[in-house]
């Protein structure tokens, strides 16, 4: 089984630790981004996962290159061209103190590129699934226009494609998130979305909902995935459940809705070591699951378990196997030692 995902691959530079920005005086380099996150974690669990976005011909651009295959991640059909790497700092937050996160990627490789730079017939041939987020073509127009030309080629080709919805307020606005995501929703099968996305990419609230004081109605949220559905036709909506009850400390979970029934996963109360990438993690794993027809019910543990462990793992990537999703979902969150 092959899948492809399309997106944008950055920097990231965070101070060690919890230090805050204004105390640093050295960064952590890693590499992440959404769909980069996604791919790695399938390739984790053994699929034959493929990157596509454009990097620099520099060296830094090289170690980001390195960087996903040191993971297993098949990164044969990256573009190579432009002058930079999209850079974000992270400052991790704890306790009550929220995690703050600075972009630096205006004019980055992947926003500057021309659709004419990807050869969507040839990169998405023999693929089973395409992935992408709403981060990709929030990027740029340019971005966007080559995001569509890889929906309509996945398309033709009867590839299954997912999209997490994925909404970034400092990249457009909900007018122009909500103008360009319609337009590519019609070639997308599964959705996948946060408490957040659905309201703010197509006005579809969840009723009975406080983000802020960590409420989440299973009700309300079971509304949004019907409409979803109804709004553009998708095969699975999929929407990861978070109760932030500080920086530290979460309780995660998930829910499936394939059409006739919602099924939602149970509930971890997470200790965070780095939340970045766990809605990433949760598309790998029902990425993953779907593609060896689990059915609903599996396939939402699956998938939240597999989040709820990438918030144990430092850096963007879910470093974490098949067996150790299984056993969580399975009912073994002991976290004993294992020898």
């Amino acid at each position: 089984m092959r899948a492809v995902t399309f997106g944008e691959l950055m920097l990231r530079l965070a101070p060690q630790g919890y230090t805050r920005f204004v105390q640093a005086d050295s960064f952590c380099a890693t590499y992440g981004g959404g769909e980069a996150n996604a791919a790695v974690s399938l390739a984790a669990y053994g699929i034959d996962a493929a990157f596509i976005t454009k990097l620099p011909a520099h060296e830094i651009g090289q170690a980001a290159v390195n960087a996903l295959r040191r993971y297993g991640v098949d990164t044969g059909g990256i573009v190579r061209g432009g002058k930079r790497i999209g850079i974000y700092y992270l400052e991790k937050g704890a306790s009550q103190r929220p995690s703050k996160v600075i972009y630096d990627r205006a004019g980055s490789a992947i926003a500057e590129a021309a659709e004419a730079d990807f050869d969507w017939d040839a990169i998405l041939k023999g693929a089973d699934w395409f992935h992408f987020t709403g981060i990709t073509p929030a990027l740029s127009e340019n971005a966007y226009n080559a995001c569509l030309a890889a929906c309509k080629t996945a398309k033709k080709q009867k590839i299954t494609v997912s999209c997490d919805l994925n909404y970034r307020k400092n990249l457009w606005s909900r007018e122009a998130a909500k103008q360009h995501m319609t337009a590519l929703m019609p070639y997308v099968d599964v959705c996948i979305a946060n408490e957040e996305d659905a309201k703010d990419v197509f006005g579809i609230e969840a009723s009975g909902t406080d983000i802020t004081a960590g409420r989440l109605s299973h009700e309300g949220y079971e509304s949004v995935a019907k409409k979803l559905k109804d709004a553009f036709g998708f095969s699975r909506v999929a929407i990861t459940l978070r109760e932030s009850l500080s920086a530290s400390d979460n309780n995660w979970a998930a829910m499936l809705y394939d059409g006739k029934a919602c099924y939602f996963s149970k509930k971890y109360a997470v200790r965070i070591v780095d939340r970045v990438g766990g809605g990433d993690s949760f598309g790998g794993g029902l990425i993953y699951a779907l593609l060896h027809g689990f059915e609903p019910q599996k396939a939402v543990e699956f998938a939240a378990a597999a989040s709820a462990l990438k918030h144990t793992v430092e850096g963007d990537f879910n470093l974490i196997s098949v067996d150790e999703v299984t056993k969580l979902a399975g009912g073994d969150g002991s976290g004993r030692v294992q020898r």
